[in-house]
């Protein structure tokens, strides 16, 4: 029984960076002698198991044969006579398929110390083209390191499996897992393009890819294509440090100017409404976490009406406040502030700008929250009439605090 420290772990030591997590195959065991020394199994489609100590991950050395389409498509053995050399030749990449051993010996046999070097993601054999998770993946792998470029081959072979369907077999669980790991990078917008690159994006978020090539509004940078202004806002995302939720509406904001006529070009009258119903379906389509589906929408919904925070009636700010809830979830009102203060950054020459109508938004809620709800309440006689007289209140409040700034 032999063990190797082998990936992501080896990967990240030849790149000068951190090492997070470090997972280690096993070679010449069984399941029952990994057992026997107390490791305990978690995995369900292959042996997997935790050390007793550490918690780290060691798996027993498999070989993949594809069964049929998608990711779940593969039968694996993992028998005792694997080979290292046989389970790094199932691995995506030539950079993720080298192994060290107890002495610190590298096992490249696939020349992904080379590849480091060169800075190129390539693909280790054929086999790549089986599992279309691996698609996913090397874009992920593209928004975290900004300095590597696919090599040919593994393009030509990602179009070549997007060609074939193999995209449209991913589970929708999966491609949400491998894009909000993508959207935490430092560099997103290399995600994106990436598999707008080998013909993916199409499939997988098509709503995004028909912004490429549709014109900014009028009032701002007609001649900026869209979807190069989305890849922009999702790298301020990054930029800013913002949670998860924040960058899948960067993602999702601009959505409904997909769908503006060309006879109305550049002008996307009314494309927020349009955008939070793309938002809501992409969202649930992919089965996203519910915080990040509900600020996607609101953000699609409101994001132009924010923008506008100077020219806006106390009324209607009001309203919006009201309408996202904004009184008694003043956190998710803020992650949408966020959110569009990463749109407006987004925008040619506006990368260092301030964004003004954020500390407007945040002076109107502290005004309008300030309004003692309960004593209206209390002195209303007909009840019915309390959401119109604390609304008003809250009117006479904005309205007041406007002026005391003018």
């Amino acid at each position: 029984m032999q063990t190797f420290m082998v990936g992501g772990a080896v990967r990240d030591r030849l790149l000068g960076l951190a090492v997070k997590d470090r997972d280690w195959v096993v070679v010449g065991a069984t399941p029952d002698e990994m057992l026997a020394r107390g490791f305990r199994p978690v995995g369900k489609d292959f042996p997997v198991f935790l050390h007793p100590d550490t918690n780290e991950e060691y798996a027993l050395a498999r070989t993949e044969r594809k069964t049929g389409h998608g990711y779940k498509g593969f039968a694996f053995d993992a028998a005792p006579d694997v080979t290292l050399e046989d389970d790094l030749l199932r691995r995506d990449l030539t950079i993720n398929a080298i192994a060290c051993d107890d002495d610190g010996k590298l096992i490249d046999p696939h020349g992904g110390t080379a590849d480091i070097e060169r800075r190129v993601f390539r693909h280790v054999s054929s086999a790549f083209g089986e599992d279309p998770v691996r698609i996913l993946r090397v874009a992920r792998f593209a928004a975290r390191f900004a300095d590597f470029t696919v090599a040919p081959e593994t393009l030509a072979l990602m179009r070549n499996m997007v060609d074939r369907g193999e995209v449209d077999h991913l589970v929708a669980e999966r491609v949400w897992q491998e894009l909000a790991r993508g959207l935490m990078e430092s560099t997103p917008s290399r995600m994106i393009s990436s598999l707008r690159e080998c013909g993916a994006l199409t499939r997988i978020l098509p709503e995004l890819d028909r912004l490429f090539g549709v014109p900014q509004p009028a009032q701002h940078h007609p001649e900026i294509d869209t979807g190069v202004h989305v890849l922009a806002v999702i790298d301020q995302a990054a930029a800013r440090a913002q949670p998860l939720e924040v960058r899948w509406a960067c993602l999702l904001h601009d959505l409904g100017k997909g769908d503006t006529a060309t006879e109305v070009l550049p002008h996307h009258y009314g494309h927020e409404a349009r955008s939070a119903g793309h938002a809501r379906v992409v969202s649930e389509r992919l089965k996203a976490p519910s915080e990040c589906r509900d600020l996607a929408e609101m953000v699609a919904r409101e994001h132009g009406l924010i923008h506008q925070a100077q020219q806006l009636r106390p009324a209607t700010m009001v309203k919006l406040l009201e309408r996202c809830d904004a009184f008694r979830r003043p956190q998710r009102f803020e992650l949408m502030l966020a959110a569009c203060e990463c749109d407006f950054h987004g925008r040619p020459g506006k990368a260092s700008a301030a964004y003004v109508a954020a500390d407007s938004w945040r002076s109107a809620r502290a005004a309008a929250a300030a309004v003692d709800a309960g004593a209206l309440a209390r002195a209303c006689t007909e009840k019915r009439r309390i959401p119109e007289e604390v609304h008003a209140a809250r009117v006479a409040a904005v309205k007041a605090r406007i002026a005391a700034f003018q």
